[in-house]
């Protein structure tokens, strides 16, 4: 990885550990059409995750998109097998479903187990830009690239720093009303000045 993008992406995971709790090893949550990529363009997923994200991984799939895998027969086996390796997320759907509504059901509305999100889906990437701190990765042209964060995210990012930079909650309490607007002395004319005058 190129020098300039390694820093930029360091940059990037460091807001998502600072803002959203992000910690090592990162979760990552891989679909059926990033397995298929990586393997037409014989990339190694679990490294190429590692240095991406700039620290330990830990790849994740449902049964759901491993099941997506399967409908696709044969050709996509090496494709399975690679899924295989991955650790199981429990997703609790008893029928299988399409794999983009299964990430997404996964991730929820908050994101509040930290995934990191790797997908080829163009809907599935739009949907998640909507839910604040949620890392998304994709491939473009056999090169694996960490999106940056979403106006979403950017704006909870800003929510926090202003939070951390004023009162708790109950110091805030205890700290004494300050008017909005203080009342202003009126200016006056002034006498004049003392030693300009002539002595008595």
């Amino acid at each position: 990885m190129r020098q300039k993008r390694a820093k930029t992406y360091r940059k990037l995971m460091s807001l998502y550990c600072m803002s959203f709790g992000f910690r090592e090893p990162y979760q990552v949550l891989v679909d059926s059409k990033i397995c298929r990529i990586a393997t037409e363009s014989r990339i190694d997923l679990s490294k190429q995750l590692s240095t991406v994200l700039q620290g330990v991984t830990k790849p994740m799939i449902t049964q759901c998109c491993i099941h997506e895998l399967y409908l696709q027969g044969k050709s996509q086996q090496s494709a399975v097998d690679l899924a295989k390796i991955f650790e199981r997320r429990k997703c609790n759907h008893r029928e299988a479903i399409p794999g983009d509504d299964c990430l997404a059901s996964v991730v929820g509305d908050s994101n509040k187990h930290r995934y990191v999100v790797a997908t080829q889906s163009q809907p599935l990437r739009a949907k998640l830009r909507l839910i604040p701190g949620v890392p998304i990765i994709h491939i473009n042209r056999s090169v694996m690239i960490l999106e940056p964060p979403s106006e979403e995210t950017l704006r909870v990012k800003q929510q926090v720093k202003q939070e951390a930079l004023g009162p708790a909650a109950a110091e805030s309490v205890k700290l004494p009303q300050q008017p909005s607007n203080p009342p202003r002395k009126k200016k006056g004319p002034k006498g004049p000045n003392p030693l300009s005058m002539k002595k008595k």
